[in-house]
């Protein structure tokens, strides 16, 4: 399900963030599925309970993920919500090379580039 890697620079509770939304988008995760319990995941990633209690946190504040008490939680409604988080820095990366003059097809090409590398 989810792979972390401790080694990196992006913090932990951003890298769960970032594979929830990622299994949203791919439609591995569907509105109302449940996700395991925050100590569950902890436990299988070899982590700290409470770095997984802050990216539950954060889902739940960008509407991501929804909790019932004593049920647990569960994927939200989307309306796209998980694609904006893995595109949020995308976005603000494309707008400052659009301003520092790189051309619109430039960053296309890059995109279409990229797509193949991962395909």
């Amino acid at each position: 399900m989810i792979s972390i890697d401790v080694t990196g620079r992006t913090p932990i509770y951003e890298q769960i963030c970032r594979a929830i939304c990622s299994e949203i988008a791919r439609g591995m995760l569907k509105e109302n599925d449940k996700i395991p319990p925050s100590r569950t995941l902890a436990q299988q990633l070899g982590l700290n309970p409470n770095t997984v209690t802050k990216a539950y946190s954060m889902l739940e504040r960008d509407g991501i993920i929804y909790t019932l008490a004593g049920k647990g939680s569960f994927i939200a409604p989307q309306d796209g919500k998980a694609i904006s988080t893995l595109t949020r820095g995308f976005e603000e990366s494309a707008r400052e090379a659009l301003q520092a003059g790189v051309p619109a097809e430039t960053l296309i090409e890059t995109i279409n580039r990229l797509k193949g590398d991962i395909q």
